[in-house]
């Protein structure tokens, strides 16, 4: 990596942790220099402007975040397996966040507005691909006969992430966990029920199919 690359991403570094834990109102340009240490040119120089910072940072700040989630996901091999990973990947997100300011999604979504189009659309494109990479795993287990034929992808998808993303919101509002464990628990009584097999395990041919997939 360049110099000038490294820098850039230090920037972005930086600026995450401002953008992530005091939001896009409460993060200045000012403050970006001073965590960098670059002057307001060198800060231009790789960006033109605030909001493209901020898309930068989202970036970043997230990818922390599905880098442990696809780490924890990508150890199983049955569809219902990697749903129970995918929430499982949040327990104590509240009180241990993998990134500094919790979820970048809903910290961003607050004030991602009519007056950050950028922004909005960005955060709303995340959103969409880790709803489709739920999707994505509901339609294997269907394909493979693990989970039941009729199940509504998008239904499950939009239930994970509005169930996990408002759990986290709960916690972090009251300072515990317990709300993003009560809902992780339901989460995974809802997903055995979407098994062909109903919390048991699935047959041996079925499970070699997996993990020859």
């Amino acid at each position: 990596m360049s110099k000038a690359e490294c820098t850039k991403q230090r920037i972005i570094a930086k600026s995450a942790i401002a953008f992530n834990k005091n939001g896009y109102a409460g993060s200045s340009i000012a403050d970006i220099v001073k965590l960098t240490g670059l002057q307001r040119g060198g800060i231009y120089h790789y960006f033109k402007s605030k909001d493209e910072i901020a898309v930068a940072a989202f970036d970043y700040t997230l990818g922390l975040i599905l880098k442990a989630v696809m780490t924890k996901v990508s150890t199983q091999s049955t569809a219902i397996d990697r749903l129970h990973a995918f929430v499982d990947s949040f327990q104590g997100f509240t009180t241990q966040p993998i990134a500094v300011g919790g979820c970048p999604i809903l910290n961003t979504a607050v004030e991602s507005d009519d007056t950050h189009p950028k922004l909005r659309r960005h955060v709303q494109g995340a959103v969409n691909d880790i709803r489709a990479f739920i999707c994505s795993i509901v339609e294997l287990g269907i394909r493979q006969g693990e989970i039941v034929a009729s199940t509504d992808h998008e239904q499950v998808s939009t239930i994970l992430f509005v169930t996990i993303e408002g759990a986290i919101m709960m916690s972090k509002l009251y300072g515990t966990d317990v709300y993003l464990d009560r809902a992780i628990e339901h989460l995974h009584q809802y997903i055995d029920g979407l098994s062909m097999w109903e919390g048991t395990r699935p047959p041996t041919s079925s499970l070699k199919g997996y993990l020859n997939s």
